[in-house]
């Protein structure tokens, strides 16, 4: 009986120490698979997110329905729907800081758009393309004004503008903040237009269009010198 007792005890100290053993190289082949590049002919894949070592977001590509919706001053930024599908860009704080999308835009129509955005706010420049079911299309590169205000803070109040029962007190708040270029403004707009002229409008900081350069369907080239009103006060040709 003790004879029988000794050697299982032995049987189960080698089984220990074996498993351990076995265990361990486990996980070492598992520590060392991971270091190595892998390399895939082929893979499907609905979103993959490019991290930093310590987790930290700084890319995603993805998927409409897996699409990010978004970061601005470390918060997610509400959303009614889905975002078109692409790639989206996080700085070191973690915001996003701009991406390449596209989708469709009714029936036959899509469009794609390259931007960056402003520190803790909205995009600043984009290469864009947007064609409409029948065709039209317009293509080129705008530039905007930012404030240095957040964009959640800049939400929040023009929803808080927008609740305002009174329609007179909402026009105004909404007016208010757009005046004092709380929403940011159009500086610049490089392209071609859905008529097929190209144009070229610069703007001063609260969006008013100055210059106007542009060249008509019909080739014919103009250049007009705008007040802050609109009304051209030198156009080139003259009389034009």
């Amino acid at each position: 009986m003790q004879a029988k007792l000794e050697r299982d005890i032995r049987v189960l100290k080698i089984y220990a120490v074996t498993s351990t053993l076995l265990f361990g190289a486990l996980t070492m082949t598992a520590f060392s698979a991971q270091e190595k590049k892998q390399k895939f002919n082929e893979i499907d894949v609905e979103r993959i997110n490019i991290v930093e070592s310590d987790g930290k977001l700084r890319m995603v590509i993805s998927n409409e329905a897996r699409q990010h919706p978004g970061i601005v001053n470390g918060k997610i930024i509400p959303r009614n729907g889905p975002r078109p599908p692409g790639i989206l860009f996080f700085d070191q704080s973690g915001d996003e800081m701009g991406g390449l999308i596209f989708g469709e835009n009714g029936g036959k129509g899509h469009f794609g758009s390259f931007t960056w955005d402003k520190v803790q706010n909205d995009q600043t420049i984009r290469i864009g393309h947007l064609e409409g079911n029948n065709g039209a299309y317009e293509a080129g590169m705008q530039v905007w004004q930012r404030t240095d205000v957040p964009l959640d803070v800049v939400n929040a109040k023009y929803e808080a503008a927008s609740k305002l029962s009174d329609t007179l007190m909402r026009k105004a708040a909404i007016r208010a903040l757009t005046d004092s270029g709380f929403f940011g403004a159009n500086r610049l707009f490089i392209g071609k237009q859905r008529d097929n002229s190209t144009i070229l409008v610069m703007a001063d900081v609260d969006g008013n269009p100055r210059i106007r350069m542009q060249v008509l369907p019909n080739g014919t080239p103009r250049l007009d010198f705008l007040d802050a009103t609109g009304k051209a006060t030198y156009s080139v040709p003259v009389g034009h």
